[in-house]
């Protein structure tokens, strides 16, 4: 059975998950909680493994083209700061809203510090990429998506095969 790579992040640059390679280790949660809150603690991470179908592999926020979190925002404290959508503590009201509408849960509640947490590339130098100890995520440039496209990768959000 071959395996299916997934494209996790919709913008410049992406994240490419080898869901292959992936061997649910979860380092990836760890050094994105330790890296964002300096602290290990796999809930304040803004990566998160699932299983599904016996299969494990990371998930994080993709960046929506037309995302529904943004959309849902009663208070519009979502928007976009470069090439990554931010949550603005100081206008979020922590309803909520976001979590229930993202497509797949890439929007998450941060009990601790009472915000709403999301994956932001760590600014363009992703630790989930470096520390992952399979190389299963990957951060390439958009001019990789049609040769990823050719190679197989799916693109989890955005254009249906």
């Amino acid at each position: 059975m071959k395996k299916i790579q997934y494209i996790m992040v919709k913008t410049m640059p992406y994240l490419i998950v080898h869901e292959d390679k992936c061997i649910g280790c979860h380092t990836c949660e760890m050094v994105c909680s330790l890296s964002h809150e300096g602290i290990v603690n796999p809930d304040l991470s803004r990566i998160h493994v699932i299983g599904y179908k016996g299969e494990k592999f990371p998930i994080m926020c993709l960046q929506c083209e037309d995302a529904p979190c943004e959309l849902v925002c009663p208070m519009e404290a979502i928007h976009m700061e470069g090439n990554i959508r931010i949550v603005d503590d100081d206008k979020c009201i922590r309803c909520k809203m976001c979590t229930l509408v993202c497509p797949i849960g890439g929007v998450l509640y941060d009990y601790i510090n009472n915000k709403m947490i999301r994956c932001d590339l760590c600014g363009g130098d992703p630790q989930c990429v470096k520390y992952c100890p399979m190389n299963a995520i990957e951060l390439v440039p958009d001019d990789a998506v049609p040769e990823a496209r050719k190679r197989g990768v799916r693109i989890l959000y955005g254009e249906a095969d």
